[in-house]
């Protein structure tokens, strides 16, 4: 399950790191590896934003359904934050410190997302009335 949480992302952060704020060096292997496949029209503005929105979406997605099970919404927020901020920094205001800087929010809440939630502790009741913690047994 935790494997599934943070592919949901890898979508998202491949899209955001299309060629618009890149390196001019990047761009013919971009070009060159999206032609091969026949999907040269994603290079273009007007289809790279709804494809970057939507795979935005479904990583936040992700988040969400992890951050509901968890009951706690700080890395879907940070999550958020990030997208906002990718989405901001590339198409608006074409900032690639906005970029990366939200890149690198949305793979951090990702990979921490992913990270197994502490199991609580087993309590035990005593004869004598307390309550002490249970300890773990080792058999299989």
């Amino acid at each position: 399950m935790r494997w599934r949480d943070f592919l949901s992302a890898v979508p998202a952060l491949l899209v955001a790191l299309l060629p618009r704020l890149a390196c001019p060096c990047q761009m013919p292997a971009y070009a060159g590896l999206i032609s091969s496949m026949g999907l040269a029209f994603l290079m273009e503005t007007l289809y790279l934003f709804p494809l970057t929105a939507m795979c935005l979406t479904f990583s936040l997605g992700g988040l969400l359904i992890r951050a509901r099970r968890r009951g706690k919404y700080g890395l879907f927020v940070a999550g958020l934050f990030g997208a906002i901020l990718l989405m901001l920094g590339k198409f608006v205001f074409t900032w690639p410190f906005a970029v990366y800087g939200g890149l690198a929010l949305l793979l951090i809440a990702s990979l921490w997302n992913s990270w197994p939630p502490k199991k609580p502790a087993k309590l035990k009741f005593n004869p004598d009335g307390s309550i002490s913690r249970a300890e773990p047994s080792n058999s299989k």
